[in-house]
């Protein structure tokens, strides 16, 4: 009878055991740290800021001139994504010393509407770059230049600072290449386009939602 009641305090004894084990596998420790919370993957990214673009295409100019950038990005993964944008630029970077002379022939503006795919890379902490490649049209106003729309293609890169998970401060830079008729002497030329690259700049705020 010894033994038989020993075996049953013994069997009995694992037996009480076992909800301890159950529950400690499954309850959280409550002096454990709390898992880190996943980043958000945003998908679209838009940006908005100031502008500067050369004025090649016309002639006799003295002076770039100054506008806005808009473009939205699709993000198609880390580091990849296909970008749409539009500028306008009217304003000239400089005067002359004439107060009727802004110190480019004519009223001159320009715009653009370029598409293609950006490539993006880390660079150290919370800067990365991106690289780009732009398709699209440009129109040059105030010169009545030939095409009205001329086929616009170029490339470029940029530097951006992440601020937090939604706000980016974003620099960029690209050559635009176009092709209008000279300004002054177009119609002695049959108003032949001639080719251009412009070097264009922007430096504003970034969006991803």
């Amino acid at each position: 009878m010894k033994r038989m009641s020993l075996l049953s305090i013994l069997a009995l004894v694992p037996a009480a055991l076992m909800p301890l084990a159950v529950l400690s596998q499954t309850a959280p420790d409550a002096g454990s740290a709390p898992a880190e919370k996943a980043a958000p993957n945003y998908k679209y990214e838009a940006f908005a800021g100031y502008a500067y673009t050369s004025l090649n295409q016309v002639n006799q100019s003295r002076y770039g001139l100054q506008g806005v950038n808009l473009s939205v990005t699709r993000d198609l993964g880390e580091y990849f994504g296909v970008l749409a944008e539009g500028a306008y630029y009217k304003y000239a970077t400089g005067t002359s010393n004439s107060t009727t002379n802004t110190g480019n022939p004519g009223d001159p503006s320009v715009s653009t509407v370029l598409f293609g795919p950006v490539a993006r890379f880390p660079v150290y902490g919370k800067f990365s770059g991106n690289i780009d490649l732009l398709l699209g049209g440009e129109h040059t106003g105030g010169e009545n230049q030939t095409p009205k729309v001329s086929f616009a293609y170029g490339f470029g890169g940029g530097l951006e600072y992440k601020l937090n998970s939604r706000f980016s401060i974003r620099t960029s830079g690209e050559r635009i290449h176009d092709s209008f008729s000279l300004t002054g002497n177009s119609a002695a030329l049959g108003f032949s386009p001639n080719p251009h690259w412009n070097a264009r700049a922007a430096v504003g705020v970034v969006f991803h939602f």
